[in-house]
């Protein structure tokens, strides 16, 4: 029972930090190491990514009229190809084709040399940084792109080599680096946010399945039901998530995680580096 309450504990974390950009790797490393789960290793490796998916099937509901291409008429009954949600669906492919090449080539190489608690730390610090910088420097400018549809292939492109340095670097937050990055080159903050979510679907759709090929299914009974219950648990928290931080962000920015992030970079420098040394 303690085990699935602490279940329940990683999936409201990974709910909440899925979508604020503030790595939700850097919460998830620092949460194992203060109620670690009592599983194999092997299991672990692969629930930290596919708890995701719970978090992800939040966005595909929330979202389901915006990505789902085919349309039924209403007077004649005849379904019809949507071209604005083919067209969003292929940047958002080129937007991943990035961090996918990479994360196909080169997924086990990464996790060795690149997932620790150094590089997380840096990370958030140093994206915290840019998001003040960024804000900072929007202040009082009106954005270029204000409507979904208007982002172009050259600036999904763009926004996905910002998503390829949060698949290299864990603790830089996809979400964070595909914001940041779409800010940067004119994006409203409401429509980079929504490109990042329906972005997350292939990319996290994809990581999970990598892992489940990786290491398979065959785990304990109380292992899968600690998967389940993370899950769901992730699945409920993210709608609430999703819908208070598009309205929180319309009117106050990025400027507030930016801080946050700082200090939780200084956190996991604290823990790792004195507390549990």
């Amino acid at each position: 029972m303690t085990e699935l309450l602490k279940a329940l504990l990683f999936g409201i974390v990974e709910g909440v930090t899925e979508w604020l950009p503030v790595s939700s790797t850097g919460h998830m490393i620092l949460l194992n190491e203060l109620v670690s789960l009592r599983v194999s290793a092997m299991f672990m490796q692969m629930f930290l990514v596919v708890i995701q998916l719970g978090a992800i099937m939040a966005v595909v509901i929330l979202y389901w009229n915006t990505i789902w291409p085919f349309r039924r008429d209403a007077e004649t009954g005849k379904v019809a190809i949507d071209k604005e949600t083919i067209s969003l669906w292929v940047k958002i492919i080129v937007a991943c084709l990035p961090a996918a090449v990479v994360g196909i080539l080169a997924d086990d190489w990464l996790d060795v040399h690149f997932y620790n608690w150094q590089v997380v730390s840096v990370m958030l610090i140093l994206v915290g940084i840019a998001f003040i910088v960024v804000e900072n420097k929007n202040a009082g400018k009106k954005p270029v792109i204000r409507r979904l549809r208007d982002i172009t292939l050259r600036e999904a492109l763009i926004i996905g080599l910002f998503q390829l340095i949060a698949a290299i670097f864990p603790g830089t937050s996809r979400s964070g680096a595909t914001v940041l990055g779409g800010m940067l080159i004119g994006i409203s903050r409401p429509v980079a946010m929504q490109f990042t979510f329906i972005l997350a679907i292939p990319v996290m759709f994809g990581a999970s399945l990598l892992k489940i090929v990786k290491y398979g299914i065959a785990f304990s009974g109380m292992e899968l039901g600690i998967l389940a219950i993370g899950m769901i648990t992730s699945f409920i928290v993210s709608v609430l998530v999703i819908r208070s931080i598009m309205q929180y962000i319309r009117p106050h920015g990025f400027k507030i995680f930016g801080w946050y992030r700082i200090v939780l970079g200084i956190v996991v420098i604290l823990f790792f580096a004195v507390i549990r040394r």
